[in-house]
């Protein structure tokens, strides 16, 4: 990505292209000087079968980032912004697991992954409204599932807390109790991965601390 001459200093707020009370919570949990709006909106997240977990991610949080601008240009909202997309997906074996249809398929998702490891990809896009200049990175982290029976499965899944979330099953809920251990950002689990968000707010001139 080319830098350009841009003025960082006229970002007036922050715009997170997300209806996640998760990655809300995170991106609150940074407490930056910037306000920080949130604007959910309803993006096509169906992807070619070819494409791999990062261009997934990558490809979807742009989306989601530049949905959110068309919808602030169509609001008349013409102040500089600086919009967050984000995408999670988990993968097992090289195939991406996305939120469940059912819970019949959460089950069947909890079922593949008990007892193994999987991938964890987070993408994260940062879209500039005043020139669409856009940054897109993402992260991965090896979680390792504990080994469960169908009547522990079945159980959690009743919770209800799989039917929104990729690879169905939340770390930062009751989820925690059936991950082993995990190899890289937790947070980048949860939906957010911090220590990459903030890196690329920093190119911006827009610091945590």
């Amino acid at each position: 990505m080319e830098h350009t001459n841009f003025n960082y200093q006229s970002i007036s707020r922050l715009v997170l292209a997300s209806s996640s009370p998760r990655r809300k919570e995170l991106v609150a949990s940074l407490d930056l000087s910037l306000p920080v709006s949130i604007l959910s909106t309803d993006t096509d997240e169906s992807t070619p079968p070819s494409w791999p977990p990062v261009q997934v991610v990558e490809q979807l949080s742009l989306r989601k980032a530049k949905a959110a601008a068309r919808r602030l240009e169509e609001q008349g909202q013409t102040q500089s912004s600086l919009i967050i997309g984000s995408d999670t997906v988990v993968v097992l074996d090289g195939e991406v697991l996305g939120k469940p249809a059912d819970d019949a398929d959460a089950m069947s998702m909890l079922r593949r992954l008990q007892g193994r490891s999987h991938e964890v990809y987070t993408g994260v896009a940062c879209l500039l409204t005043a020139n669409g200049e856009a940054t897109v990175n993402h992260r991965i982290t090896k979680v390792q599932m504990k080994p469960l029976s169908e009547e522990s499965i079945a159980r959690y899944v009743a919770t209800g807390e799989p039917r929104d979330k990729a690879g169905s099953y939340g770390i930062q809920g009751l989820g925690a109790t059936i991950v082993d251990r995990i190899d890289g950002c937790y947070f980048n689990v949860v939906g957010l991965p911090l220590s990459l968000l903030s890196d690329m707010l920093a190119h911006y001139d827009i610091h945590v601390f």
